[in-house]
């Protein structure tokens, strides 16, 4: 599949058939996602990937009591949490090679552990798109994160950015339709300065 068209289709789905996926696809959509960007190569992601179905049974349940299940989600075959971990960012700055004199977390202006494991998030749903699936990225509320962790054995140094649910569009289903539309991309744009537009003639 052509990149643009990749880009282009990728839409979050919220519905799914329940046919397993091949172990090539899966494998693919895990290794995609170790590609993302990674500061300093620090690598402080990780990914917890549920494809039993007892394994999946146990997140879904564990999110029950701060978030709706909704059966149409549930019937994904695969559910992957990405994970960050903090610590692994301010340790690999605190090496000789990065100057760094210690792990002084106010040095960083953003939170590069969780926008490089967001990066690798998106990594997997356009290698859903491409590989003919559908996905669909998703929260996990503060009040389950510790069930959620005990339930899988998450160490505390690892923080789920939220989850994927990621499968075979369910084919019946209506496509659910945005509240609000997305607006066009020269909206967004701003070229030069502030508000400046391209030259387009």
């Amino acid at each position: 599949m052509e990149f643009t068209d990749v880009v282009s289709g990728r839409r979050m789905v919220r519905a799914f058939a329940p046919e397993p996926l091949p172990a090539d696809a899966v494998r693919r959509l895990l290794r995609n996602a170790t590609r993302a960007p990674s500061a300093g190569n620090s690598q402080g992601y990780a990914f917890l990937a549920l494809e039993a179905a007892d394994e999946r049974a146990a997140f879904w349940q564990a999110l029950a009591p701060a978030r709706p299940v909704v059966s149409s989600v549930t019937t994904a075959p695969l559910i992957v949490v990405p994970l960050s971990s903090k610590d692994a960012y301010l340790d690999r700055y605190a090496k000789p090679d990065k100057g760094w004199p210690d792990r002084d977390e106010t040095r960083w202006q953003v939170p590069y552990w969780h926008v490089d494991t967001g990066m690798a998030a998106l990594l997997m749903l356009l290698t859903a798109v491409d590989e003919g699936l559908g996905g669909l990225f998703f929260g996990i509320p503060g009040p389950v994160l510790d069930d959620f962790r005990a339930a899988f054995g998450v160490p505390a140094e690892y923080a789920p950015v939220g989850a994927l649910a990621l499968g075979y569009p369910d084919p019946d289903a209506r496509p659910s339709r945005p509240s609000q539309p997305r607006r066009p991309w020269q909206e967004l744009v701003h070229h030069g300065r502030w508000g400046g537009q391209p030259d387009l003639s």
